[in-house]
């Protein structure tokens, strides 16, 4: 069964020695954020800041700050309590290959995965851990030890939020994770992008003219399933709190909150309540991101707090994004082969995809496929950008089903060996990230494809192809056999 709550994967991470408790007063301007940092790409643990502080305020904050929790495979691995990620994608796979049964003797034995299914759906709960503390009056951003992660960031942002909306129009729950700016003690900018499900019920509601407000909740620190739910590219009808019950192996417990009608995790560590106004557009940013750059200002709405409630002693939850890698890689990852089955399901020539860490995850996808006829390929390419979770992928690189992808030097060689530029690389025009500073318009720009498979005489390439240099087996094994003898090191060999 899945944790409970943040506070039982703090306590496995602790046992398996892949948390630090840091002691040390530290600085939530930046100085987090550079220790975070090195800690991140060394491969370490994740960290507990004890005593976090404002020297800029003169505040030492009452809440701890955990983060980096996800930042290795290994972690992400805990979080979802499986030996592999693919044993995870694997699960998914069996969901996904559930047909509907055709005798009687099959709809018995389908009996005990629907029920497995059916037991996933949230729980609604009266009250839950999150309801021990509701400030109705009294209360303020300022107490939460919110981060300003980078030099040029246009101040504090709370990075790693869960926010909760409905849509006007179908009723239908959202969860996406859209970083907050903090305005002053009640307000803060509300980052979600264009393409976003949140965005949507704005516009929807914007469209309506008539109601200006809508409701939001946000939840920050759960059990790592439901805090990954906010960054899954589920499709729109897939409710994110029935897929983190999925992942956990039990319902997501939700409570209603205070002064808006939605509901939120119930062994949350903090939820903010309060509304988002059409009128109320600000000027967000500059904020230094998951590409490596400062994404620059732009116009969202804020956010504007009604209520705070919170456990006793809660903990606060951050991350922090910048030149990869970082936590966020192996969040990306986690996404990567959670939702290989579902491109399986719709592409089911293709193998294998890599996403590499210096892509920051939509410049740059790796597809290997198992090749059957003439422009595969580009089928391959074309139908992945029609996919809502990559549609903003910015290159896509196809290789054959012998390529291991996850080998970028074995992907370079055998690419640039197999292209021929001006016939391989096809250009298109469409919508990509926000976040994508090298694109013509805000949101609008192209993206390229290659295709760097062994071009066949179908496709026009009447030339043999030359074979790959490959030592005959028998002499490998005489050398191995022969090696101690030699005076070599191991490396060598």
């Amino acid at each position: 069964m899945g944790y409970q709550d943040l506070r039982a994967f703090m306590n496995r991470l602790e046992r398996e020695g892949e948390l630090r408790r840091i002691r040390a007063a530290v600085d939530v301007d930046l100085e987090i954020t550079e220790i975070t940092d090195r800690v991140s790409k060394a491969g370490g643990p994740a960290l507990f800041f004890e005593a976090p502080c404002s020297a800029r305020d003169g505040v030492n904050y009452s809440m701890p700050v955990l983060i980096n929790m996800l930042g290795t495979r290994r972690r992400m691995e805990l979080a979802l309590e499986v030996a592999s990620l693919e044993e995870a994608a694997g699960r998914i796979t069996e969901l996904l290959e559930m047909a509907a049964p055709e005798g009687l003797l099959d709809k018995v034995r389908m009996l005990p995965k629907l029920a497995e299914v059916g037991s996933f759906f949230p729980k609604t709960v009266r009250h839950g851990p999150v309801k021990e503390v509701i400030e109705r009056e009294d209360f303020s951003l300022r107490r939460l030890p919110v981060m300003k992660c980078w030099p040029e960031d246009a101040g504090r942002f709370i990075t790693f939020p869960m926010v909760i909306t409905r849509s006007p129009k179908t009723g239908r729950r959202n969860v996406g994770c859209y970083r907050m700016q903090v305005y002053d003690e009640r307000t803060t900018a509300m980052h979600w992008q264009v393409h976003k499900g949140g965005a949507e019920h704005f516009r929807w509601l914007e469209r309506q003219g008539g109601e200006r407000r809508m409701e939001v909740a946000v939840a920050i620190g759960c059990d790592p399933a439901t805090m990954l739910a906010g960054i899954l590219p589920l499709p729109a009808e897939v409710d994110e709190f029935l897929f983190a019950g999925f992942l956990r192996r039990q319902p997501v417990e939700l409570v209603a909150c205070e002064t808006v009608k939605l509901e939120v995790p119930a062994q949350a560590e903090i939820v903010l309540e309060g509304y988002v106004d059409l009128d109320d557009v600000r000027t967000e940013g500059p904020f230094g991101d998951h590409t490596g750059y400062y994404s620059l200002e732009d116009q969202f709405p804020a956010f504007h707090l009604t209520c705070v409630t919170h456990r006793k002693n809660p903990i606060y939850v951050s991350t922090i994004v910048g030149p990869p890698p970082m936590e966020d890689y192996w969040m990306g990852y986690a996404v990567e082969r959670l939702f290989l089955p579902l491109m399986r399901q719709q592409l089911p020539e293709v193998v294998e995809m890599h996403m590499p860490a210096e892509g920051v995850f939509h410049n740059l996808m790796i597809v290997s496929i198992r090749k059957s006829y003439p422009g595969q390929a580009r089928r391959v390419m074309n139908a992945i950008w029609g996919l809502p979770g990559s549609m903003f992928t910015k290159c896509i690189v196809v290789v054959d089903e012998d390529v291991d992808v996850h080998n970028l030097r074995e992907v370079a060689w055998k690419a640039l060996n197999h292209i021929d530029p001006e016939r391989d690389i096809q250009f298109v025009l469409g919508p990509v990230d926000q976040l994508e500073h090298a694109s013509r318009l805000p949101c609008y720009g192209s993206k390229m494809g290659v295709d760097a498979t062994r071009k066949w005489p179908g496709e026009g390439f009447a030339r043999p192809w030359p074979n790959e240099i490959v030592m005959d087996p028998r002499v490998k094994e005489k050398i191995d056999a022969l090696w101690p003898s030699l005076g070599l090191s191991r490396e060598h060999s």
